[in-house]
């Protein structure tokens, strides 16, 4: 018996669902995350030269940008940057990379922009368009920020080379907004700040989860659920975290059912922390 099958059989599931890797398969699509969805899109289709989605850690952002990853056309060449640092230099190698690109050995800046306008200028002219996305962009400098800025002036006749889509923890969003930023401000034509779920909203994500991996959806008292909004504050990626332990609390106990005990038992063993404290600031 493994870790992941610990109590999927005793659910009748076909796997976990609260695990926290991202897969969009899982997607749970609130209404503000179909507006998150619709903003990315409309990005993309109206050629926006920046998109800036961002939300609290576990909101989801990551899960919507593998959703958009799918239904992307071919014509598209797509270049994703995770956790890009640095300085200017070291963020047009990460960009070369995505987009596997070679750069020569010891390129100076100057070298590696101009292979990447080359680039962008052979996809235009096989009538392709490159979109840059960076997940967890709030770990970009100033500098960095203002070099993406710069990109978005890279264009032929009327038309933009290149499109950059920033997602990011609330800090990005603080960091466009800067004075020091009004530029690249001014090129965010379309932008969304995902929040936290409402008790409402979780209830129905646990529901959710619970039925994509073959459950009834069931499996969790309202009770239960309004005791681990009480806890994570509505973050999904600590909801999943506090439903994975109670499912196995349920299973070590043999109950069928979820209920505010079970989860309240979770809470005062102390294996799962992290969550009040936010739980607090988000009901503030």
């Amino acid at each position: 018996m493994t870790a992941d099958t610990l109590y999927v059989d005793f659910f009748g599931l076909r796997e976990r669902p609260f695990t926290l890797v991202p897969d969009p398969s899982y997607l749970y699509w609130s209404p503000q995350h179909r507006r998150a969805f619709a903003v990315l899109e409309f990005g993309i289709m109206s050629h926006a030269p920046i998109t800036l989605v961002t939300g609290e850690i576990g909101a989801g952002k990551t899960t919507l940008l593998q959703a958009l990853l799918g239904k992307i056309e071919e014509e598209v060449t797509i270049g994703l940057i995770s956790n890009a640092q640095g300085g200017r230099g070291e963020l047009l190698q990460w960009i070369l990379n995505a987009l596997s690109v070679e750069s020569p050995r010891e390129a100076s800046y100057v070298q590696m922009f101009q292979v990447l306008q080359d680039f962008l200028i052979e996809e235009y002219a096989a009538g392709r368009r490159v979109i840059l996305i960076f997940d967890e962009a709030q770990n970009l400098s100033i500098e960095g920020l203002e070099e993406l800025r710069m990109l978005t002036n890279v264009n032929s006749n009327k038309d933009e080379l290149v499109q950059l889509i920033l997602v990011g923890q609330p800090e990005l969003r603080d960091m466009v907004r800067g004075p020091k930023m009004r530029q690249l401000a001014q090129r965010v034509a379309a932008s969304f700040h995902l929040k936290v779920m409402d008790a409402e909203t979780l209830t129905g994500y646990v529901a959710h989860r619970l039925r994509i991996a073959g459950g009834s959806g069931e499996e969790f008292t309202r009770e239960a659920c309004a005791l681990i909004y009480e806890h994570t504050g509505g973050v999904p990626r600590l909801v999943n975290q506090l439903c994975d332990f109670a499912m196995l609390y349920a299973w070590s106990g043999e109950q069928h059912r979820i209920t505010e005990e079970t989860v309240a038992q979770v809470i005062e063993d102390g294996v799962f922390f992290g969550g009040a404290p936010l739980a607090e600031e988000n009901t503030a």
